[in-house]
């Protein structure tokens, strides 16, 4: 068994677990949902598993580095990231429409890491640029981010469906508003170690902290409109709607940082 058939494994666990999760909602079984806490958690160790796999045989390769360094990993470890947040955030947040949402992004994502045939699998030599200690943490900061604003994209959806089509299974919209708020707090300090992470990184590889290339570019972008949201959020009081659509704009803004920059804008981030 190789870590590309655990993630496999993994990308319908989440699936199934989404679907549990569902089924706990309809029925209103406390029981069914433990169920399917129990289905993320395992899939999060499977897929854990899966990272340390490839990790060990890269070192058996003769290549030894973090599995973190091209497209198919960064997908692997954006999905981990956000079934991670999730079950950090779900003692404070233990709503089912959480679970339904981050095990649903993941089991995505991991889909189109195993069924896209532009993303390269095998395990490949680290270029130049990325042999650096800097990888890990910059990697891991900026995907924790990710996650939180992927969770905050969720429940801003869910807020704005709360508000316009009063949908009673919804949570209170004065909850998901604040899920939405702590969710961003959380990752824009965690983007902007991320940035910071990245700059030191260039530094070392290409000997200047920030040259605008587009995917730096983009994550500045990306970091003023998360600054925005919470600048409005404290000194001018906005709520709901209007942070809601924010935290959308803001969420799209990550996407294409993430996958956009990567086939339209050529650059030195190209090889993700």
């Amino acid at each position: 068994m190789n870590d590309t058939f655990l993630i496999s494994i993994v990308t319908f666990t989440y699936f199934f677990a989404a679907f549990v999760f569902l089924i706990s909602i309809i029925f209103h079984k406390k029981s069914v949902d433990k169920w399917a806490l129990i289905i993320t958690v395992a899939g999060l160790i499977l897929q854990t598993s899966a990272i340390i796999m490839r990790w060990i045989h890269s070192y058996q390769l003769g290549i030894g580095h973090a599995p973190l360094s091209n497209f198919y990993e960064s997908l692997v470890f954006f999905s981990w990231s956000i079934i991670f947040v999730y079950l950090i955030i779900r003692k404070r947040y233990p709503n089912k429409l959480f679970g339904i949402l981050s095990a649903f992004f993941a089991f995505l994502i991991l889909a189109y890491a195993s069924l896209s045939g532009n993303v390269n699998c095998t395990i490949q030599p680290l270029i130049p640029a990325l042999q650096s200690n800097w990888l890990i943490s910059h990697v891991i900061s900026s995907f924790l981010a990710y996650a939180c604003f992927a969770i905050a994209f969720g429940t801003s959806i869910l807020y704005l469906l709360k508000i316009k089509m009063n949908v009673s299974m919804l949570p209170d919209a004065p909850f998901l508003d604040e899920v939405t708020y702590k969710m961003i707090s959380i990752g824009f300090v965690l983007l902007t170690l991320g940035i910071i992470t990245g700059a030191a990184w260039a530094d070392r590889a290409w000997g200047r902290y920030w040259g605008w290339d587009p995917k730096e570019t983009w994550s500045l972008i990306t970091w003023l409109i998360y600054g925005a949201f919470l600048h409005t959020h404290l000194a001018r009081g906005w709520r709901g709607v209007k942070m809601s659509l924010v935290s959308i704009i803001g969420f799209i803004a990550v996407i294409f940082t993430y996958l956009g920059v990567n086939y339209v804008l050529a650059g030195l981030h190209s090889y993700l």
